[in-house]
């Protein structure tokens, strides 16, 4: 055998292997239960799968031709209320119905390094989400009341720094950027940002998970910032997640800020539940456990709260991956989840159902959530708008979700956008922001009354404590248990 065949056999001989190892790698880790059955209160943990290589699940853009649009579920129907945007990603309507959404993407300081950065460059240039962020605010503006967005303003400002979560509060705008919170004076009616902003807090900077959500109190007293973390399970280091993994308030009257729940791998929307008051959050659990695992959820969020991030998910299940050692007794106060929106669905966007709002009655009562869709996932799950039912005392119902705006994913690997967030019109329709496909979703159900306001459950206040005597005294009971010294 010549010196030339030779080295072509061991040149074969390599690629079959190198080429069986790459099918290997991109096959990945398929689920081996329903999806379903990863969704609701009591959602199925497998055993975890660890992955060193990740499985990779994603879908090629395609955009939406003409007349084209997401499939409403029974009893609803869906149109464009505006179009041509630049990866719209939150949504906010101002007092006036004006609307807000940020056209916005990560900082380039978020860019990680090494092989997980090159697989998720790769997926970010392949899901539509690689390119520089546009950083502007788009106003859009229903002037005629058709259901249409006939006048949109680009307010941009070169404070604006990967802007996501937008409120406004006694003639401000508040816009939590990927590392500070800022704001300007701004009015009702106006279409622009001028000069610099005030900046109320700092935050922690890019990561894996820059984006950072805003909410109000319904009394406007108090504020809430979300940041996600850094990495997947501190895969840096714990003290690279400073600050991370938490929901903080801001209090105006106080000009100061505090964490006020922490534990979540990516905490995103959030929205206060019309019957009980509570915050309410849908969370991003961690990845490369397998395809069934973990799931993503829907919670609320008491003060003080643990969730159990990097450590520990669902409340009892420890990561072994992380390298860090838990905090002691950390097993004793971290919290379960309310709802389990499934594995690897990436709820981003979350609103509860008001009063006003044009849904119908089967949609009166819960939440409506925005699910991105994932990567880590065999076959493909999310990409989809869903619905979670509420019980009159405020709890989540104990069945799966309800698909409200579904057909985003065109084929097994192809989708015409990705739904992110959901918030309602002045009219009460459901705005539901496409950021791959460009488009702001007007949803109702035709003909539907505006539902009746939800009634909040009554508060009462504890009793006082019985009142105390003045003195006390001891006397000696042999009887007693009580261990008192001999004269």
């Amino acid at each position: 055998m010549t010196m030339l065949k030779k080295t072509l056999i061991g040149l074969g001989a390599v690629l079959v292997v190198t080429g069986g190892f790459a099918a290997w790698v991109m096959q990945g880790d398929v689920a081996q239960i329903p999806f379903v059955q990863t969704t609701g209160p009591h959602p199925k943990l497998t055993e975890p799968r660890p992955q060193t290589f990740p499985t990779v699940g994603v879908a090629r853009p395609i955009g939406w031709k003409p007349g084209e649009s997401p499939v409403a579920a029974a009893g609803l129907a869906v149109s464009r209320f505006a179009d041509g945007l630049n990866h719209p990603r939150t949504l906010y309507v101002l007092p006036n119905g004006d609307v807000l959404t940020a056209e916005t993407n990560a900082p380039p300081a978020s860019a990680q390094t090494g092989l997980t950065g090159l697989i998720a460059r790769y997926l970010f240039r392949a899901a539509g989400a690689g390119g520089p962020s546009p950083n502007t605010l788009v106003l859009l503006r229903d002037s005629k009341g058709t259901g249409t967005a006939d006048q949109r303003f680009a307010m941009t400002n070169p404070a604006l720094n990967s802007p996501f979560g937008m409120v406004w509060r006694e003639g401000r705008i508040y816009v939590a950027n990927n590392d500070a919170v800022v704001s300007w004076p701004f009015q009702p009616g106006q279409t622009s940002l001028v000069g610099k902003p005030d900046k109320l807090m700092d935050l922690p900077a890019g990561g894996e998970h820059w984006a950072r959500n805003l909410v109000l109190t319904p009394d406007g007293s108090r504020m809430y910032v979300s940041v996600g973390s850094a990495t997947n399970i501190a895969d840096d280091g714990i003290e690279h997640e400073q600050g991370r993994a938490a929901i903080y308030e801001y209090d105006f009257a106080k000009h100061s800020a505090r964490q006020y729940a922490g534990g979540m791998r990516n905490p995103n929307g959030m929205d206060f539940n019309p019957r009980t008051g509570e915050l309410w959050t849908v969370v991003n659990e961690r990845d490369m456990l397998g395809s069934d695992l973990v799931p993503d959820y829907l919670t609320n969020v008491p003060l003080g709260a643990e969730y159990g991030w990097p450590w520990v998910y669902w409340k009892k299940n420890p990561d072994w991956r992380v390298q860090t050692p838990m905090p002691q007794d950390m097993m004793d106060y971290v919290r379960k989840p309310e709802y389990a929106l499934g594995a690897h669905v990436a709820p981003l966007g979350l609103a509860f159902a008001q009063g006003g709002n044009l849904m119908g009655p089967r949609f009166a009562s819960g939440a409506f959530i925005a699910r991105h869709g994932s990567w880590n996932r065999k076959p493909l799950a999310g990409y989809d708008v869903v619905f979670v039912g509420f019980d009159d005392r405020g709890n989540a119902l104990p069945v799966p979700p309800v698909p409200v705006l579904t057909g985003f994913l065109a084929q097994e690997d192809h989708t015409h956008g990705r739904p992110v967030w959901v918030g309602f019109a002045h009219d009460g329709a459901l705005l539901v922001s496409d950021d791959v496909g460009g488009v702001i979703w007007r949803v109702v159900a035709p003909g539907a009354r505006p539902a009746a306001a939800i009634v909040p459950i009554p508060s009462h206040e504890a009793p006082p404590p019985p009142k105390a005597p003045l003195h006390y005294t001891i006397k000696r009971d042999d009887s007693s248990d009580l261990n008192t010294p001999q004269q």
